[in-house]
């Protein structure tokens, strides 16, 4: 055997997973077409969330609904040709967010967020990247007092019955805990349980070594096949043969074209962000990531300058990029945080892969032994990420799971 794991996938989960996994003592190496954290790793808000109990649901409100129906929003646009494509999972989706669903997907994903922050921890230290990661949370902004009351009344609730911590900011709060903003936020929700990170990709990067240090290997090559041997696995890699007694599947958004082949049909939508950094034109440096809530997007500061992040884009993989949402977002944003010149050549964009009943899957496949799964972690790959690898790895050693895995398991698909 070439290794008694192979991890197909470089981004924050399946690095994460090779980490948990070495440290039981298995041999493992991570393969990847691109580098570690070059993906979707690298291009989120950089969020440890800790404070998002409640999944990102598909909106119920028929005001709402019409509003999307629009396709000028922010927070998400779709592209219309590409509609038949994903009509299905959006149905499934909107289904899974009645509230009664919602409510159990909740109860489902809290042992994972809340043990999020927990795990990220034990690994930053282990492998030296405090530099990268700040405490005391993030921000969410609200234009209205109206609108910030409201969810007010909705997150005092969430605070109490999950121990987050949380501080509400009026006007005069918004002003003094992020003085460099200019007018448009007129209050907020500050939440400090959760971590930020300055540089995502170099986050992962960094997990990748401490890997390598732990004598795990990590790869570049792009895997073309899967075959299942009496001994365990074989994998195809750049015209060449792996062999391993079992294989997990981490590839994120395009993990289903691995496992697919082998008749299972897990109903994963990529969802599109993109991404753009500014030179902030402020006195003030700004202190946390804040989300404009109202219109939806973040921006926070990173190392590279102030990366404006967008909401959801709904289209066929087929379709080019655009720029839409980002131009949209930038517009909203430029005045009240800064926004100066743009940093990069051209918007980077990611692939969030998302499941319609709002939880990763996570655990064994149902029919193939030895092959396992760990994607679609919805808004929160970097979130999940180490709290991910540790229960996948407590599952294949045979140890037991910190928490039942049971609403994560792959055959909830068939």
């Amino acid at each position: 055997m070439d290794a008694d794991v192979v991890v197909i996938g470089a981004g924050i989960v399946g690095v994460s997973v090779g980490i948990h996994l070495a440290q039981r003592g298995r041999r493992v190496v991570v393969i990847d077409r691109r580098l570690p954290g070059e993906e979707t790793s690298h291009g989120n808000a950089g969020l440890i969330e800790r404070a998002s109990v409640v999944p990102y649901a598909f909106p119920r409100e028929l005001l709402a609904i019409a509003r999307y129906a629009t396709n000028r929003q922010t927070a998400m646009r779709y592209d219309a040709r590409s509609m038949p494509s994903f009509a299905p999972w959006l149905f499934r989706y909107w289904r899974e967010s009645a509230p009664a669903r919602l409510a159990r997907a909740s109860t489902d994903m809290l042992p994972l967020i809340a043990n999020s922050v927990v795990e990220h921890d034990k690994l930053i230290e282990l492998a030296g990247l405090g530099t990268l990661v700040k405490p005391d949370g993030w921000i969410e902004g609200y234009r209205t007092e109206a609108a910030l009351a409201r969810r007010l009344n909705v997150c005092g609730l969430l605070a109490r019955q999950h121990g987050l911590a949380m501080v509400a900011l009026d006007r005069r709060g918004m002003e003094k805990t992020e003085p460099g903003l200019r007018p448009g936020i007129v209050g907020g929700i500050h939440w400090t349980d959760p971590r930020s990170v300055t540089d995502p990709g170099r986050l992962t990067q960094g997990y990748a070594r401490l890997l390598e240090s732990m004598g795990g290997r990590v790869l570049l090559g792009t895997v073309s096949a899967l075959h299942q041997r009496a001994e365990g696995w074989q994998v195809g890699v750049d015209g060449g043969e792996m062999f391993a007694r079992e294989v997990v599947v981490a590839q994120g958004p395009w993990s289903t074209q691995f496992i697919a082949p082998l008749g299972y049909r897990i109903p994963l939508l990529a969802k599109r962000g993109y991404h753009m950094h500014y030179h902030a034109e402020t006195d003030i440096a700004q202190r946390f990531p804040i989300a404009d809530a109202e219109v939806g997007y973040v921006v926070a500061p990173m190392q590279r300058g102030l990366r404006l992040t967008t909401g959801v884009e709904l289209t066929n993989p087929s379709r080019p990029p655009t720029t839409i949402q980002l131009d949209r977002a930038e517009r909203h944003a430029k005045t009240i945080f800064g926004l100066g010149r743009r940093l990069d050549d051209a918007a980077w964009m990611g692939h969030r892969p998302c499941t319609p009943d709002m939880r990763p899957v996570i655990g064994p496949a149902p029919r193939h032994a030895g092959l396992w799964f760990a994607f679609g972690h919805n808004h929160h790959g970097l979130t999940l990420g180490p709290v991910t690898g540790r229960l996948l790895a407590e599952m294949m050693t045979g140890e037991k799971p910190f928490t039942d895995p049971t609403p994560y398991r792959p055959a909830r698909f068939g």
